[in-house]
C-alpha cells in the first residue's frame, strides 16, 4: 500500500478528517477529533496505528513489521513498518482496528454525531 492509498483508506473511514498538528511532514488522522493513525508524508516508513494491547504483543511477536508505536504509549499503539512483512490487507485491518478502538471509547453524543455522518 502506498501513501496515496494509505490516505485513500484512511479517508473512507465514516468521520475521519486529516491535519497536519505536528508539523508538515506528519499527517494525522482522527475520528471525532480522536487521533487513530499517523505517518511521516516524506518517508512513509512506517505507520502509527492504536491497538488492543493484548493483540498489540501477539502482532509484535509474530510480525518482524510490527513493534512498539514510535514516540507513542507502547501499551497501546504499534508501528507498522509499510515495507516488512505485514502484507496490505493485514494493514488495512489494523487501520480499522485503530479506528473501531476510538469509536468504541467515545462519549455517547459523540458516537450518535458520527453515526449521522455516516
Amino acid at each position: 500500500m502506498n501513501i496515496e492509498e494509505y490516505r485513500n483508506f484512511c479517508l473512507a473511514l465514516p468521520g475521519v478528517t486529516e491535519g497536519f498538528p505536528f508539523g508538515p511532514e506528519t499527517i494525522v488522522f482522527k475520528v471525532m477529533n480522536k487521533m487513530f493513525a499517523l505517518t511521516n508524508i516524506e518517508t512513509y516508513d512506517f505507520v502509527n496505528l492504536k491497538c488492543d494491547p493484548e493483540r498489540a504483543i501477539m502482532l509484535r511477536e509474530e510480525y518482524d513489521g510490527i513493534s512498539p508505536g514510535w514516540h507513542m504509549n507502547k501499551v497501546h499503539w504499534n508501528s507498522v513498518k509499510t515495507s516488512a512483512d505485514v502484507d496490505d490487507e493485514l494493514l488495512k485491518e489494523l487501520i480499522r482496528h485503530s479506528y473501531e478502538l476510538i469509536v468504541e471509547s467515545l462519549p455517547k453524543k459523540s458516537k450518535e454525531e458520527l453515526k449521522l455522518l455516516s
